[in-house]
């Protein structure tokens, strides 16, 4: 009998450490994947466009939430609203994009087809990969990196940001995370965040290294919330040329104390 209650005590711990995983809210997200080619014309040779969407989707067993997420996901990536769900948002963006990319680029295509040359401008293509990671305690990060190439130079690569409630799906804004009127001080505090990355310290500095060049620094909607700090992304074009590629702004809750909303709870 001594030796039954003893694996109980040892028992115990792992039951209350189990029961009180399980009672906290979870995410849970299934993997769907979108792939479509078409050719531009009807030659052998003839360019293509590819569309290739692999992407997170939150299962049913998050409840309403589910419809919560899809509808930001579907929104800000797809440019698609309304839909059932993400798998029928992404297999409509796709047949959508290769449609406006054979209508719009054939006729083109058609005057050039002799030079073979400039076919590279053609060649379109369209990626997107999802992944999530945990950011505070109440809240999950969904990650998007976008590539894609429609002529010019060069293709354009993006990370767009999507931050979660964990307990209701809502998805986190900049007015969730700061009191009114935060603006000018949340800006203060990003430009020094760039002076500081790039060793640069007035804003002539920066605009002959080519930030901030035609526009000012903003409190931008992407941005990736951890424990101690928040992470403001910009894309290239945002406030830089393309040359410099997307740039990280890491700001620390502390340095914005006096506009966080009292209702965040990092």
């Amino acid at each position: 009998m001594r030796n039954n209650k003893h694996y109980l005590l040892l028992l115990l711990p792992l039951l209350l450490f189990a029961c009180k995983g399980t009672d906290e809210p979870s995410l849970n997200f299934e993997t769907i994947t979108v792939d479509k080619t078409v050719m531009l014309s009807n030659d052998e040779n003839s360019p293509r466009c590819q569309v290739h969407l692999k992407l997170l989707q939150p299962t049913a067993e998050n409840g309403d939430r589910t419809q919560i997420i899809n509808e930001a996901l579907m929104s800000r990536l797809l440019n698609k609203s309304g839909e059932r769900d993400l798998q029928t948002a992404a297999e409509k963006f796709a047949e959508d994009y290769t449609t406006s990319y054979k209508n719009t680029m054939l006729p083109l295509y058609n005057q050039d087809r002799a030079d073979t040359t400039k076919k590279a401008w053609y060649e379109y293509h369209y990626i997107i990969e999802a992944t999530t990671q945990p950011g505070t305690a109440n809240t999950l990060t969904y990650l998007a990196t976008i590539d894609y190439y429609e002529g010019g130079a060069h293709g354009i690569n993006q990370l767009i940001t999507f931050n979660f409630d964990i307990a209701t799906g809502k998805q986190i804004t900049l007015a969730d995370l700061f009191a009114p009127g935060y603006e000018t001080e949340l800006k203060n505090t990003l430009l020094k965040a760039l002076k500081s990355k790039t060793g640069l310290n007035s804003m002539n500095e920066l605009k002959e290294a080519g930030y901030l060049y035609s526009m000012d620094i903003f409190p931008s909607e992407n941005f990736i919330l951890n424990d101690e700090t928040i992470t403001f992304v910009y894309n290239p074009y945002e406030i830089a040329p393309y040359a410099v590629g997307s740039i990280e702004l890491i700001i620390t809750y502390s340095e914005v104390s006096k506009i966080l909303n009292p209702s965040f709870k990092h």
